[in-house]
């Protein structure tokens, strides 16, 4: 992970960000987010959601044709697509991302469960409902998740070190 992390850093043109960019990656795809100078707005907060938004959408537009390209390389090199991302003032806008098929076997308890939020209206498929479920496990067990990524990060390391077989 730091390799791609370090990558991207090298390679984005200077002054995109004010900071290096948040990479993160998966096994099927890197999540390159950079924090941007908020704009100087005055007023409701409205109208500061209403130029952040306005901020992102400008960077979007303005440096696709460079971000296309650095994708192009990272893809090849990494063998992932490559997904965009701004944060401003602490709100991310996510430009074109993955939304990954996931097959799964669910018994009937599980899928009473999904069939309720549907039937609630909450999701409209068992599928968007699924998807539901683990943003609330992310949003509410975030911690915990983030304890499991950094061990298994400590468990690659070791692997990496131990001997060649």
């Amino acid at each position: 992970m730091s390799e791609i992390a370090g990558w991207f850093t090298g390679r984005l043109p200077d002054g995109w960000f004010t900071a290096p960019p948040e990479v993160d990656a998966d096994r099927d795809e890197i999540l390159v987010v950079g924090t941007l100078v908020p704009p100087e707005v005055e007023g409701s907060d409205d109208a500061v959601a209403a130029a952040c938004a306005a901020r992102a959408k400008r960077f979007r537009e303005e440096t696709r044709a460079t971000r296309v390209a650095i994708a192009e390389e990272a893809e090849h090199r990494f063998g992932r697509k490559v997904a965009w991302g701004v944060e401003i003032r602490g709100d991310r806008y996510l430009f074109t991302h993955l939304a990954v098929p996931v097959m799964t076997r669910l018994r009937f308890s599980e899928r009473v469960v999904l069939d309720t939020l549907i039937d609630a209206g909450v999701a409209r498929s068992r599928s968007e409902a699924l998807a539901w479920c683990v943003r609330l496990v992310d949003r509410h067990q975030g911690d915990w998740i983030t304890q499991l990524r950094d061990a298994l990060a400590h468990v690659e390391e070791a692997r990496r070190s131990g001997p060649d077989l």
